[in-house]
């Protein structure tokens, strides 16, 4: 293990989470509240660590996966922690465990909160919140990556880590470079959001916070009514972006280079709008007698499923009211996730692709034993270490799912409520059903059942695998 890159970047990651800071420091200056303090303190904190760890650049540069999952596991951990210091520090959040269950939320883009009364919290730090759901969207390491050219040509190591998706690609000859164009898209579409959101009216502060948590598919909203009680223009423009930035991003750089050809070819973004597609026609059917207006169910229908896939959680009514049929479609919708490659969460729709086309191909071999068959994607044959990883994903997968619903029972709450949490917070969409769903939260289970729930949004934000390997004895020993 090369422990001294591993320092050098957590130290990086301190640097530049103090400058992330400044943002609600300043919006606590507009404001003039007196909460901005907590964040100019975090700041010096944060550069008093980070300074000594980047003082001397490590003199052995080899970064290979192992260093790059650890690094991006404790970097996230690290995040997260000094995230959770302005809230306990302003005693917004006086209680550490409830600190930090929120920042890990927020830069997970989950979206759980603790939270009963959000609308009291000072500007600033519903500015952080915000914000901590667009700087986890794309990935603290990859925007260390767009910046600077860290580990001597060993940068995607680091991407792989940090990443959503079964495989990750270059859009660029240089790791460094493919940074800035997945950064440089991921700002333009934020920025264009921004704008049609203040063409509907939505004061600055409101839009700003929206667009932060539309970008990272997060879900934090600044009202407690999540985005009910906004305008039906502005609930149409967030469904669409949501929707838009749940897209693998390959996609949008293939439209930028006029390939067209390869971005339709796509098949995982495909089957993304086709389950997009689907799930909204059955959701506007069945509630169609709840909204009286077939126009009005379908907008509901589009922005629930949009938010759900994407794993942004927003809302705008309480689906936990809605006929069983709805709400097992979006409980569906949970898991399966947003496109690889994007800022969403879930298991993901490649990871879906990969499985079902696994299974076919099982088939066909139980009926012709002798066959030759590939999986292929894209008109590409999938790497056989692709699709072992997504076995092995998918076991570990359940493994963990089921222990946290385990854990959490001890709480005593009913098995929906649990299921449905675990299911909100490892695949990072926010609201569940019952006692978690949209108009509830999170504040109601034990501190331990809240580390569990912090555990799981870690992991799937992380993929799991980086997560897990800090449990590793072997992980530590030098090379």
């Amino acid at each position: 293990m090369n422990y001294s890159i591993i320092i050098y970047i957590i130290g990086m990651i301190l640097k530049i989470e103090a400058a992330f800071m400044l943002l609600p420091a300043v919006t606590a200056l507009i404001y003039q509240e007196t909460s901005g303090v907590a964040f100019l303190i975090t700041i010096v904190l944060c550069l008093a660590i980070g300074f000594p760890l980047t003082r001397k650049k490590p003199t052995r540069k080899a970064f290979y996966t192992k260093e790059g999952f650890v690094t991006v596991a404790l970097s996230w951990i690290v995040l997260s922690i000094m995230g959770a210091i302005p809230f306990v520090i302003s005693r917004s959040i006086p209680n550490p465990v409830d600190a930090l269950f929120e920042t890990v939320s927020g830069f997970t883009t989950t979206g759980a909160s603790i939270l009963s009364n959000v609308e009291a919290l000072p500007h600033c730090m519903l500015m952080w919140r915000s914000f901590t759901h667009w700087i986890g969207g794309m990935g603290v390491l990859v925007f260390i990556l767009s910046l600077l050219p860290l580990t001597g040509g060993y940068h995607m190591n680091l991407m792989k880590a940090e990443s959503p998706g079964p495989s990750v690609s270059k859009l660029a000859p240089k790791v460094q470079s493919t940074a800035k164009i997945l950064y440089t898209i991921y700002f333009v579409m934020t920025v264009i959001q921004i704008v049609l959101l203040l063409i509907g009216g939505m004061p600055l502060f409101d839009t700003i916070c929206t667009a932060f948590g539309t970008a990272g598919t997060g879900g934090f909203g600044i009202k407690n009514d999540s985005m009910a009680s906004y305008s039906t223009y502005l609930q149409v423009v967030i469904t669409v972006f949501m929707i838009l930035f749940g897209v693998n991003f390959n996609a949008y750089f293939f439209i930028i280079t006029k390939k067209f050809a390869q971005a339709f070819k796509m098949e995982e973004v495909r089957y993304y709008f086709g389950i997009i597609g689907v799930a909204t026609l059955i959701i506007t059917c069945n509630i169609y007698h709840i909204f009286g207006s077939a126009a009005r169910a379908f907008q509901q229908a589009a922005f629930q499923v949009g938010s759900i896939i994407t794993t942004t959680g927003y809302a705008t009514t309480d689906f936990n009211m809605w006929p069983e049929i709805s709400r097992t479609i979006l409980v569906i919708l949970m898991f399966i996730g947003a496109c690889a490659g994007s800022t969403g969460g879930g298991f993901k729709v490649s990871r879906i692709l990969i499985l079902c086309k696994t299974v076919r191909k099982e088939l066909h071999i139980f009926l012709h034993p002798n066959a030759v068959k590939k999986i292929k994607m894209d008109g590409k044959a999938i790497p056989h270490e692709v699709v072992r990883s997504t076995n092995i994903f998918f076991i570990v997968y359940v493994l963990i799912f089921s222990s946290s619903v385990f854990l959490i029972a001890f709480d005593d709450f009913e098995l929906i409520t649990n299921f449905t949490a675990v299911a909100a917070t490892f695949n990072n969409i926010g609201p569940g059903l019952e006692l978690a769903g949209p108009t509830g939260n999170f504040g109601m289970f034990s501190w331990f059942s809240k580390l569990v729930l912090t555990f799981d949004m870690l992991a799937g934000r992380l993929e799991i695998f980086p997560l897990l390997l800090l449990f590793v004895r072997d992980t530590w020993r030098k090379f």
